[in-house]
């Protein structure tokens, strides 16, 4: 018998709880017992929605990132792994989730076109967090490249200037071997990484379907660099 697929999230409307009450209670209580009592709650206002949101988003960015093929969106665990962390609480005190590029491996490698979480801390992006070493290679070059290196930088200034900041999982303290520690790209060069963080969300549109147009505008805004990072896998 064929297996039916499952159903397509409902049309995004809005996260009924903006203030996060949800995730401010879970990191208060960290135990299983209170989120099986509420596990409900969290799958009505937080899972479904974010799934919801993502799908409607991907959507919209398809025709912005043509030739450049779309993973599923993904919404991650709200449990932790715990098994190299001191700290053992067993949930995060978010919701997040991503829609990546396709290639590069796994999600990480793949730079993401929105990386989006919610909770006690939140943040929407897009980009790369953390670059493996082939990827980071050719990521200095490009930086160390005088057009290329450039054109990125004045690129990365124009969206810096709009709000945009720049992270990363790793940044190193020194410049990197071989490097002048004055290189006029040397903010950038000393990054592991690059993952565009947006300005932040306006709180009114978090309980409003307009928070779909306020994410791919943004992402609209990103997507040069993002295609950028992402013909960096093939190099």
């Amino acid at each position: 018998m064929a297996r039916t697929a499952p159903p397509p999230p409902a049309a995004f409307a809005g996260f009924a709880d903006p203030a996060m009450r949800f995730f401010h209670d879970l990191d208060a209580h960290q135990d299983r017992a209170w989120f099986l009592a509420h596990k409900a709650e969290y799958e009505e206002q937080w899972a479904r929605p974010m799934a919801a949101l993502l799908a409607a988003v991907k959507a919209r960015l398809e025709p912005v990132y043509a030739g450049f093929p779309l993973r599923d969106p993904k919404v991650f665990r709200l449990q932790r792994d715990v098994r190299f962390s001191l700290d053992k609480s067993p949930y995060k005190t978010h919701v997040s989730g991503l829609v990546a590029l396709r290639g590069g491996g796994e999600t990480q490698e793949a730079p993401a076109v929105l990386y989006l979480q919610l909770g006690t801390e939140c943040f929407a992006g897009a980009g790369v967090y953390h670059m493996p070493p082939p990827m980071l290679a050719a990521w200095r070059a490009m930086l160390l490249d005088a057009r290329k290196g450039a054109a990125f930088a004045r690129s990365f200034d124009a969206l810096h200037a709009q709000g945009f900041e720049a992270t990363a999982m790793e940044t190193l303290k020194t410049a990197p071997r071989g490097v002048a520690p004055d290189h006029p790209r040397i903010a950038l060069l000393k990054q592991k990484g690059l993952a565009l963080g947006f300005p932040a969300i306006p709180k009114a549109t978090l309980r409003k379907a307009a928070l779909v147009d306020w994410l791919v505008e943004r992402c609209t805004e990103a997507a040069p660099m993002v295609k950028q990072l992402a013909r960096l896998l093939e190099e």
